[in-house]
């Protein structure tokens, strides 16, 4: 959603200045060609960051151990490989959000760290600043073990539901769930080192108020489908003392859904939960989370492939509210239909997307403080913003970055955005169709640098916004044809928008500079 006030304080300023005799030229109305410096930049900064993080990893052996989310564990993590069957690091763009603090200024958002300092997390911050692949190196997503669709069953401990009462599992290994039950939970409570593979093969659980599968305590929990399941809660859930226990499956360890199965969950809260990372590889998905998520993790959400159907409140949703370098989304493919009455993709930190084929309808249908998207077929139908760059975490500059992809957004009437960053907004490949009043709303800059980008059925090189009169690059005028705000009203506390990274120069800032929520 647009707010006025940054356009406020700029366009109050230069009365302020024009009053003071100084004289007042014309704003710049042109993007600028900053790709160059900002190639350049990111990749030395990418480059810096990675070693970096090489170096505090090299005693992980499990092949997601580069990810600060997931610190090394006991030997048989080797076991699970390293993944051979992701792109190839050159086959992917190096940009990266700059480092920045939410200010407390309400839509006012400063940069705490500009190009050249170092941040809390010990990066330099540079033109782009901190890519997201120090936080996530996508070859490293997955292990050989999260991909397999199939379970060595041959040492399996099999087990038949039964109604009322429950399952409990203390040890490591692979165990196949069988049968329908009500008021039934099967319940992992294992050493934190063990890895247990639960395969279910046809599976009916229906409860009042309690998960269907609770993993309490584990390194890693597998989830293999075979056969049609169904799991289902229809009241309240009840917490477990401490713990709100508030999902169908519920992990407070690493969780990893995969098999050639089907999984359809009803949830009164939400479908899928894990408090560490949540992994999806394959299977086929009915997810029903009306007031809740459909699928919910704390540190990430990462989507090899799958077939997922979402009814939900949110549809894919990560937040960490302790540590906001985490909380993000990364899909590399899978057929995605996600209605939802909020948000469908939404990750606080980042979302990634190299792949995929979405259909998404909702209120704001991808929000991140930084979004990067690559490739993939995306049909959006938004109520509020299409996609959103919005302020979620203190770590990334909320950015809009498309590289690839074909990306088509259909837009409600009224005070709605199709491309809408807080930050930076920039195009630089794919294919964009936009229906909407306001195609593109952006803070500090953008540019389109590539690709193909048509609005309302015209083809565009220039970023602008139809609703706010911007006209020339989204720089042109600012709210209001460039009026000054009603009833005299000046900017508060004499601040101005943030210096803009090393690479864009003051003439490259937007007039048009409406910080969107």
């Amino acid at each position: 959603m647009k707010h006025m006030y940054i356009s406020s304080l700029i366009v109050s300023a230069a009365l302020v200045v024009a009053l003071a005799g100084c004289g007042a030229g014309a704003a710049s109305n042109t993007s600028g060609d900053t790709s160059a410096d900002t190639s350049t930049a990111v990749e030395q900064s990418t480059s810096a960051a990675l070693e970096q993080s090489t170096s505090s990893a090299t005693t992980e052996t499990n092949a997601s151990s580069s990810l600060p989310s997931e610190p090394a564990s006991d030997s048989s993590q080797a076991a699970e490989g390293q993944a051979s069957s992701m792109p190839a690091s050159s086959s992917r763009p190096s940009g990266g959000p700059q480092n920045m603090q939410q200010g407390n200024k309400g839509a006012m958002n400063a940069m705490d760290t500009m190009p050249g300092e170092t941040t809390d997390k010990g990066y330099t911050a540079t033109d782009s600043g901190i890519a997201i692949s120090a936080t996530l190196n996508v070859d490293e997503a997955f292990t050989e073990r999260d991909l397999e669709q199939t379970a060595d069953t041959s040492a399996a401990t099999t087990y038949s539901l039964v109604s009322g009462k429950d399952i409990t599992i203390s040890e490591e290994g692979v165990y196949v769930i069988e049968g329908s039950a009500s008021e039934a939970t099967i319940i992992i409570d294992a050493p934190d080192t063990a890895k247990v593979q639960l395969v279910l093969n046809g599976v009916t659980i229906s409860n009042e108020n309690f998960p269907a599968i609770y993993v309490k305590s584990a390194d890693k929990v597998f989830v293999t489908l075979q056969g049609d399941n169904t799991l289902s809660v229809a009241g309240e859930f009840v917490a477990d003392g401490d713990t709100d226990t508030d999902g169908v499956i519920f992990s407070k360890d690493d969780l990893c859904l995969n098999g050639s199965g089907s999984l359809t969950i009803n949830s009164s809260n939400h479908a899928i939960v894990s408090k560490d990372d949540l992994k999806v590889t394959g299977g086929t998905y009915t997810l029903n989370a009306a007031n809740g998520s459909a699928l919910k993790a704390n540190d990430s959400v990462r989507i090899a492939n799958g077939n997922f159907t979402i009814a939900a409140e949110d549809g894919i949703k990560a937040e960490n509210s302790d540590d906001n370098e985490f909380g993000y989304i990364y899909i590399k493919d899978g057929q995605f239909d996600i209605t939802t009455t909020d948000n469908g993709i939404q990750g606080y930190a980042f979302v990634w997307i190299d792949g995929g084929t979405f259909t998404i309808n909702g209120a704001e249908c991808i929000e991140g403080t930084y979004i990067q998207i690559n490739g993939g077929t995306i049909d959006i139908e938004a109520s509020d913003d299409g996609i959103n760059a919005s302020i979620k975490s203190s770590v990334y500059t909320p950015t809009l970055e498309i590289t690839g992809g074909t990306i088509n957004i259909n837009m409600a009437q009224g005070d709605t955005d199709a491309l809408d960053s807080n930050g930076y907004l920039y195009i630089k490949g794919g294919t964009l169709n936009i229906n909407a009043q306001s195609p593109f709303d952006y803070a500090w800059g953008g540019e389109i640098s590539g690709g193909e980008v048509s609005v309302n059925g015209q083809q565009v090189t220039e970023l602008y916004d139809a609703m706010m009169g911007g006209g020339r690059g989204g720089m042109g005028g600012g709210p209001m044809g460039g009026q000054m705000p009603q009833d005299g009203q000046m900017p508060q506390d004499g601040q101005m928008p943030p210096t803009p990274p090393e690479g864009m120069n003051s003439s490259q800032m937007p007039n048009n500079t409406s910080a969107s929520s």
